[in-house]
Formats: C-alpha cells, structure tokens, sequence
C-alpha cells in the first residue's frame, strides 16, 4: 500500500540545490563576477525585504500582484520579499546611498520572488546575476553592456548563442501613431512580445485601427533578421520622428558592436520587448541553442531611478541562473567538484595529531575531511582507501598507522579518476614527511587555491582572518 501524500514537504515551485549542483552553480556564479569585476562592476547586495510603499513607485501593478507580501511587527507597514532587483538599486541610488561619482557600475548575485501559479519548477524563487551601468545615456555605454553580457557567456564556454536586440520605443511609437487607447496599448505591446500575431490582430480590430497602420503594427514582430530589419524599419517609420529616433539609435548601437567583432551573436527584432515598463530604449534578451526559453536580457532605462526622485539614464542586465545552468550543461562535463582535496585519517590514538595536521593543511588552502579510525593496523589503511574511494578524493593520508613513524605519514594517489578526467591514474603509495604534506597536496589535487603557488603552498604561515 502506497503512502497518500496530503500536502507536499516542499512548497511549490521551490527546489533544494544538492551538493553536486550547488558547486556548479557556485562555479558559474563565482565565473560571473570575476567577468563583471574585470570591467569595473562592483558587488552590491540589496535588502530581502522592501517597504511596498517604497518599492512600489519602481513597479508595475502586474509584479506587486505577484509578490509575496506580510507586515512588519515593527512598524505595521507591509513589507515584500524582494521581486525585482533593478527597482532595488534604482532606489538605493536615488537615495544617495552608493557614491555619487558617475558612472556607476554595479553587480550583484541574488535571489528574487515572485508568485507564478501558472509555471512549475523553481519559478517562484530565481537565482539571478546582473550589472547596472548607471549615470550615462550614449550609444558607447549600450554597447558596453552588451558586449559585457556576452563576455559573460563566453568566460563560462557558451559560444552557440544569440541576442536579440531591438529598441521599445519603436514599437510603442507604431502603436501610439495609431491611436489606440492606453489600454489597448498594453494590450498589444503584450501579444507582440510573445509572438501572439492573431491576438494582436483581434485587440487591433476591436481598437479600430486603421488599416494602414495594423499593417505595420502586424509587421514589425516578424521583422527579425540583420541590416535588412533596419532598411524595411526606415520604410515603416517614415517621416514620424519618434520612430525614426528609436531606429537610429538601434542602428548605431548595432553597428558599434558589429565593428568590435560581435556580429555573430546579434540578430535585430523590431518587436522586441522586455517584461518590465520601466524599459524605454535598447534591449536585448539572449538565448542559447536548444533552449526554449531565454537566458537574460536588459536593456535601458531612462526614467526609472527618477521614480524615486533623482533621474539617471541607466542601462543593465541579468542572468536567469537556473536557465543559465541548464544551457550550460550541453557544454559542461558534469564532473563534480570532490567534497575535498584529501581524507586525513588516523586511529583514536593519533586523534591530536590529527587535528593539528588537519588545521596546518586548511591554513594553507587545502580542503581537509578529517577522520577517525575505529579498527587498527592494515584494517585501518583498508577502510580508509576504501571511504577515500567513495568520497572521489584526489589522497588519503594516513598517520599513526604501522611502519610510519611520528614526523610521518601514508600518502595514497590515484585512487579515482571519475573527478577529473586525466585519463588512467596509477595508485601511489608512499610514506612522506608531514612537513612536506602541504605542498605534495597541492599538487595531487591537481590545482591552485586562492592564488597560491607550490612554493607558496611550502612557506606560507597560518594567515590572520579579517573583515573589511
């Protein structure tokens, strides 16, 4: 008889990342930032809970109905988990709350929620990555991050992807020229952004828009392609100002990136949207081979920080972690990362000698699971082989165990090769002085920790731990 699960342990829409896949995921988060800080973004790590009547003057109705909201005991005012981290950082600028020399550039890596019945899967909790060039609107700096974005994806070894840039004002421009209602508006900006062409034609009828114009309106969403979108986009625009604005500035930020090498990533889509109304010029969303869905996108926002009360042309992006990974995974070996370098072991007689060893090789960068023994003599060696074995550990290291004297210790190798793939590994064994452990492990491990070296590794003492 199976047991009848009333209600689920696990609220929906809500996943446990394991340890095989949290260091994946470190990996490409930690691979992120390094990319960002190589172009002068600096980490910011904004609050898990905002003020609603605060944060909601940088969203739209649809968010703060898909946000988690309670009251603060404190105060009584209602406070919501974090659904948006680009409003968050619009606000904290406005506030004056980050120095005021500009531009800004900021990073971040975060969490934000939003309540989305309709999908499955960790939709209600995303792990994003995402830099703010804040301060400067020219071509020069949409350019930068965009080229950044895909920088981004390079340094993590995605090369079969593509953005899809275009610019919102254009299309919002076609659908303000035909005379629709704001209503009808948002309505029609919401079927071009997903594709919806017979939708998009029903909300133009019943708005009466003339002919003429529901053409281009209909047109534009399937205008997708290279220079050729620019040329049949002049057409559509002709003398309406607005629209020839938006074209021109599109046009400009894609030229600047196909002169810097980056044609090959880029397609052109008049119909381009982003979810957020906070958008009003270039965007750009990314998408990778075999992938349904996108990976990122930004693009720029002029008027957004000024809702708070201070106006900064800005422009950004952001990585859907967990899209992200998925895509990865056709690239990436999937090999995991061992829990760490070496297994110390040693019987309960040798247990200080242990310890201390243990902590000599973790002040040193060496990732140390330490172990004691309950059997004695070779039982002792075989069982721990065999727990090294389980753990994929590049050595085991024994002390205390026959035919090894007090400065000394087993050394064991090649135990697995299923960690990193090097081909065939001889197992090694051999009785080495602890003094020498350090640097012996650094190099079965088969890496560099924290910037050090092998001589480093040999010389280096205990280091003082301090927070800045």
């Amino acid at each position: 008889m199976g047991i009848r699960h009333e209600r689920s342990l696990v609220p929906v829409g809500i996943s446990t990342i394991l340890p095989h896949t949290a260091q994946r995921i470190r990996r490409l988060e930690e691979t992120l930032l390094t990319s960002l800080g190589r172009w002068g973004y600096q980490e910011i790590i904004p609050p898990t809970f905002e003020y609603l009547d605060v944060l909601s003057a940088g969203l739209e109705p649809e968010v703060i109905e898909k946000c988690y909201k309670f009251a603060d005991r404190t105060t009584g005012r209602i406070l919501l988990l974090r659904p948006d981290v680009t409003a968050q950082i619009a606000r904290i600028v406005a506030m004056g709350m980050v120095p005021s020399r500009l531009p800004l550039r900021l990073c971040y890596r975060t969490t934000v929620f939003r309540h989305e019945p309709e999908h499955a899967g960790r939709e209600r909790e995303i792990f994003q990555v995402g830099a703010e060039l804040i301060g400067v609107d020219e071509v020069a700096m949409d350019g930068e991050i965009i080229a950044l974005m895909i920088e981004c994806l390079r340094q993590l070894g995605l090369s079969a992807f593509t953005i899809s840039l275009g610019h919102v004002g254009f299309y919002k421009a076609l659908l303000a020229r035909s005379g629709m209602s704001a209503e009808g508006q948002k309505r029609a900006e919401q079927a071009a952004a997903r594709k919806d062409l017979p939708h998009l034609e029903d909300i133009l009828a019943e708005e009466g828009v003339p002919k003429k114009d529901a053409k281009a309106i209909l047109e534009a969403p399937g205008l997708y392609g290279r220079e050729e979108v620019l040329d049949r986009g002049r057409m559509l625009a002709g003398r309406d100002r607005e629209l020839r604005a938006a074209l021109e500035r599109l046009t400009r930020v894609y030229r600047l990136l196909t002169s810097s090498g980056l044609h090959e990533y880029l397609v052109l889509d008049l119909g381009e949207f982003r979810g957020f109304d906070y958008y009003d010029g270039v965007v750009f969303d990314v998408f990778a081979d075999g992938i349904g869905y996108e990976l990122g996108g930004g693009g720029r926002y002029n008027h957004l920080i000024g809702r708070f009360g201070r106006d900064l042309p800005s422009t950004g992006f952001a990585f859907d972690v967990d899209r992200l990974f998925r895509a990865m995974e056709r690239v990436d070996d999937g090999l995991p990362r061992p829990p760490a370098d070496v297994l110390l072991s040693a019987t309960a007689r040798h247990a200080g000698q242990l310890f201390r060893v243990a902590q000599t090789l973790r002040d040193v960068g060496v990732r140390v699971v330490q172990e004691a023994l309950r059997v004695a003599g070779p039982a002792a060696i075989q069982t721990a082989l065999e727990e090294g074995r389980q753990m994929a550990v590049p050595a085991v290291v024994l002390l205390g165990v026959p035919g090894v004297a007090l400065d000394e210790a087993l050394m064991v190798t090649g135990l697995s090769t299923g960690v990193r793939p090097k081909g065939h590994l001889k197992i090694v064994r051999k009785i080495v002085k602890i003094k020498d452990l350090p640097a012996l492990l650094w190099r079965s491990s088969g890496g560099v920790r924290n910037d050090e070296s092998p001589r480093s590794v040999r010389t280096q003492a205990p280091a003082s731990k301090s927070r800045s």
